[in-house]
């Protein structure tokens, strides 16, 4: 069982050992890892880690999500405007 609060997306890159994650049920959490295991492993702790700092600027926390998901897919190249 994986044992996270909210669900996760980790991005594949180009790059054999370097991946990319964020939350989107949990605004401004993300991180990297360099496999899909070290990511799960430090989305768990940053997870904690990043509701402590929501309460203790006093910031909303997000319910945490019964059905979560975990995706996994190739990364996104976003377009930044200029």
């Amino acid at each position: 069982m994986i044992d996270l609060q909210y669900s996760l997306i980790i991005e594949v890159t180009e790059e054999p050992d370097f991946f990319s994650f964020y939350s989107p049920d949990l605004e401004g959490f993300t991180g990297v890892g360099h496999s899909i295991e070290d990511c799960i492993y430090k989305a768990k702790w940053g997870m904690i880690e990043h509701i402590d700092l929501l309460k203790e600027h006093g910031l909303p926390v997000p319910p945490t999500n019964p059905d979560l998901r975990i995706t996994i897919q190739n990364e996104r190249n976003v377009a930044i405007a200029a």
